[in-house]
């Protein structure tokens, strides 16, 4: 019986589910924006499944080149050559190869791009079908630290285990890396868009109280909500039990100076249950909290240091659509992450399949991140770090949505 005929996009899918299953923790993965295309080599279309299987899609730069994966992840023993190095999941590159349209598999070239990536990549794999593999290419592979997957219909297996090399840490790969992190842009980010609901989680966790009692009677009914985004704001630890990082003792320092026991600090966030004025205006010092919790966030750092920069360049006031082109141009990675949300339908109707932008698409408010443009922007807003909140992409205009500094610098 012949051997089922492999093309690159199916290769590629079962090498992400054998380095990253379904569900693993402290990992993010994306696809190239090739794969995200209806059709592979013009006439041969990409299976709807094998698609979805590789979403989300991005254009990342590692090395000279765009390897076909770039992930973060904790990956097995067993695929490595030795332990992975350091307590930090390695970056890991995957060029895939399968039957072209002449029948070949150009495995060697795999091997060459691959080892391209170590340069800023932990960790390098081939992927291609176990039959096109011969012990040459195994041969080569091994002399430059590659990793080889063989993929059948059914099986991955790994052919040559890769050792894991220390790299510098680019701009596009840190993208990546930040998405792996527990504070990582995701649908799970931040479910509420008022800072207080985040800065009085520390306090509740200190209280002699049960905390989620605390949070529910004197804070916010959305309790797990809260708790997540005060992860994610780097104020408690991501593990079960939820201690306090170095950010939320300070939290809890600053409440203790402020009014002098916890409860009491607490008992203050009464009174501005259900108000939508701005944080920092009705409660200044709490606010300038805030301002420095916020700016911890690294997505923040980004954001004010590119708006500082377009304010610089005369454009004080771009519209969202604006703002995205132009974070693109200096950080593609990062503004895809962060702004467009990851299912591979929105990400295949707005990245062509080299990474750029159609504009058109960045019109309509639906494919845009709500954790970022509603609810991180709703909250630096209250910081007063931008002129204006945030607002729901179901109720979005990006080209009248404004991003602004409230206070930029001027002559720096």
């Amino acid at each position: 019986m012949a051997a089922t005929v492999q093309t690159e996009p199916q290769v590629l899918a079962r090498a992400k589910q054998r380095l990253f299953p379904e569900d693993a923790p402290d990992q993010y993965v994306v696809a190239d924006t090739q794969f995200a295309q209806e059709q592979w080599l013009a006439e041969t279309p990409i299976p709807e499944r094998t698609r979805a299987s590789l979403a989300p899609f991005n254009h990342v730069r590692v090395g000279s080149g765009y390897p076909d994966l770039v992930g973060v992840g904790r990956i097995n023993d067993e695929v490595l050559a030795i332990d992975r190095l350091g307590d930090q999941p390695p970056l890991i590159a995957v060029e895939a190869k399968g039957a072209t349209s002449h029948g070949t598999t150009d495995v060697e070239r795999g091997v060459v791009q691959a080892h391209d990536r170590l340069g800023e990549a932990n960790v390098a794999f081939l992927a291609a079908p176990t039959g096109a593999i011969t012990q040459s290419t195994r041969t080569l592979a091994r002399q430059v630290n590659v990793g080889v997957l063989g993929v059948d219909s059914e099986t991955v297996t790994v052919l040559e285990r890769p050792r894991v090399v220390g790299t510098r840490s680019p701009d596009e790969a840190t993208a990546i890396r930040f998405q792996a992190s527990a504070q990582g842009v995701t649908d799970r980010s931040f479910g509420l868009n008022h800072p207080k609901n985040y800065l009085a989680v520390p306090l509740a966790v200190v209280h002699d109280g049960a905390t989620d009692d605390l949070v529910a009677e004197r804070v916010v009914g959305a309790v797990a909500d809260a708790r997540r985004g005060a992860v994610f704001l780097g104020l408690l630890d991501r593990g079960p039990e939820n201690g306090l990082t170095p950010l939320g003792r300070e939290v809890v320092r600053f409440g203790l100076r402020e009014y002098g026991s916890v409860d009491d600090a607490l008992a203050a966030f009464g009174a501005w249950k259900r108000s939508r004025k701005r944080f920092v205006d009705i409660a200044p010092r709490w606010g300038q909290l805030t301002r420095r919790v916020v700016y911890a966030y690294p997505a923040t750092q980004l954001l004010v240091e590119e708006l500082q920069c377009l304010h610089d360049d005369g454009f004080p006031s771009p519209s969202l659509v604006e703002f995205v082109e132009y974070l693109h141009a200096t950080h593609p990675t990062f503004t895809v992450e962060l702004f467009l949300r990851g299912d591979g339908d929105v990400r295949s109707r707005v990245l062509t399949d080299d990474g750029g932008l159609r504009r058109p698409a960045l019109t309509d408010g639906g494919v845009y991140h709500s954790p970022t443009v509603f609810q991180l922007k709703a909250m630096l807003y209250h910081a007063g770090v931008l002129t204006e909140r945030g607002s729901e992409p179901s109720k979005l205009d990006p080209e009248t949505d404004t991003w602004a500094l409230r206070e930029p610098v001027s002559g720096h």
